[in-house]
Parts: structure tokens; C-alpha cells; sequence
């Protein structure tokens, strides 16, 4: 049984803080726009413009006004994977997470057709983390990790329609590269993080030392065994003359049967 370390995966507290600090980021902004004389659409991210390049780190904040499903759709898959990243993967969360932030909004701003409308929304974040927590898990030979490989496409297999442009409000090419961001990210950190217990021929190996060459024994130490059978031998004989000495032939081992009753007064 593989032993759980200390050190390896993230405590209680910090699943459920983080999470909790970050769906309350985004409901507060959506609930402050819902106030604001001017909406923070503009914040998103716009292909190819200067103006567009705040939206790489604002876009992600963003969310429809008018449409309060486009929140509540991003916020349980929001906590329940980031929730995931921080316990499993705590020494590398922070990296994983920003780097997922960043980039998927930077290839949408780089590669995005520029139609005049502005990316907002939380959705390629979760689609990136998404990404790294189901490749991650599946190239890992960790088991827990490969549940939460399963979980993720148990759960959210039905994200992946996202990537396609099938609806015309919906930005799914921030699915897709934030998607991509996180498959690439678990191939960059698959040596970071927790890893699957090593056999002890893994570690020598890594180590430089060689397995032992048990003919080379054998033969160097040829003449020292048969010498100890010998030995072993005479003891064997020896011990043999000894208990037909004292026993005879063949030692007899007699059993004996007592009635307690019998031999109790009455």
C-alpha cells in the first residue's frame, strides 16, 4: 500500500479558500457591473488590437450582463476544477493556473478572427484546466490522478462540443486554445508534481549503480559453496549416527491417551 505524503497533496482548507476566494471575485464584479452605467464588455479581449490586449488578463473576469446563465455556467465547473488543481497538484497549482490564465487569452487575441466582438468569460480558464487535469492524469501512473483523468471525462466530455463553432454568441475559440493550453501544460510539468513510487531497480538505475552479477559470484566464490556443502554434509551424517546411538534404528514417538474422567475421583 502506497503511502499517502504530507507533503504531496494540499489540505482542506486551502480546497476549499481558493476556490471560494475566485467565484467570489467573479460574482462581485458581475454583481458591481450590474450597477456600473457602463458595461465592462469592453474589458474582454479583441483579436489583433492594442485595445484588445487587456482583455488577456481582464477577459477572464468578464461576464455577460444580461445573461446571468453565462455565469452560473461558469461557476461550478470553475470551483470544482480548480478545487481539483490545488489538492492534487498544490506544489504546481499556481504556475498551471496562471499560465492557463494567461495564454489562453493570449492565443485568442493572437490567432481569434476579428469580427468586431469582444472574448469574455471564465470558460477557456476551465477549459484549460480541464485540459491539464484529464492529460495529466492519463500520462501520470499515479491512480488517483487517473480517477480525477475519468471524473473530468465522466463529468465535462460534453465540453468538448465547445471547441467547435456551433453556436454563434459562444467564443469557442477560447475553448479550444484554452483547451490546447492545458493539454501542452501537462506535458511540460508531467515531471513536476506528484509522481508514481519508483521500484527500487528505477532508483539504482537512475543512481548509476548496476545489479549485481550473480554468475560472476557464483563462479568467483565456486570452490567456497561446495566447501560449505561439505561441511553442511558431514553435519547432517553426524547428527544422524548420533540419534541412532541413542534412539536405535528408527526413533519411535509414541502417543498416549488418558481418560480425565477415568482418573478423577468421583
Amino acid at each position: 500500500m502506497q503511502k499517502k505524503n504530507n507533503n504531496e497533496y494540499s489540505s482542506t482548507l486551502e480546497v476549499i479558500i481558493y476556490p471560494f476566494l475566485l467565484i467570489s471575485l467573479l460574482w462581485s464584479i458581475y454583481l458591481i457591473e450590474q450597477f456600473y452605467p457602463r458595461e465592462f464588455i469592453q474589458l474582454g479581449i479583441l483579436p489583433k488590437t492594442i485595445e484588445g490586449l487587456k482583455g488577456i488578463l481582464l477577459s477572464p473576469l468578464i461576464h455577460s450582463p444580461n445573461d446571468i446563465k453565462h455565469i452560473v455556467n461558469n461557476s461550478l465547473p470553475a470551483v470544482v476544477l480548480f478545487a481539483a488543481l490545488v489538492y492534487f497538484y498544490h506544489k504546481i497549482a499556481a504556475k498551471i493556473f496562471f499560465l492557463s490564465w494567461v495564454f489562453s487569452g493570449l492565443f485568442v487575441w493572437f490567432f481569434a478572427q476579428n469580427t468586431g466582438s469582444y472574448h469574455i468569460g471564465f470558460s477557456g480558464v476551465i477549459y484549460a484546466l480541464a485540459g491539464f487535469l484529464f492529460t495529466s492524469g492519463t500520462i501520470r501512473k499515479v491512480r488517483n490522478l487517473q480517477g480525477i483523468s475519468l471524473f473530468v471525462v465522466f463529468i465535462y466530455g460534453g465540453m468538448i462540443w465547445g471547441i467547435f463553432p456551433l453556436e454563434e454568441r459562444v467564443s469557442w475559440e477560447g475553448h479550444l486554445f484554452g483547451l490546447l493550453v492545458g493539454v501542452v501544460l501537462a506535458f511540460i510539468f508531467k515531471n513536476k508534481g506528484p509522481q508514481a513510487p519508483k521500484y527500487q531497480y528505477e532508483i539504482e538505475k537512475e543512481l548509476g549503480i548496476e545489479p549485481p552479477d550473480l554468475e560472476a559470484i557464483w563462479l568467483e566464490n565456486k570452490r567456497l559453496f561446495e566447501e560449505i556443502n561439505e561441511v553442511n554434509q558431514n553435519l547432517n551424517e553426524n547428527s544422524s549416527d548420533e540419534l541412532k546411538a541413542l534412539f536405535g534404528e528408527k526413533p519411535k514417538i509414541v502417543f498416549e491417551y488418558k481418560d480425565k474422567k477415568r482418573n478423577s475421583k468421583e
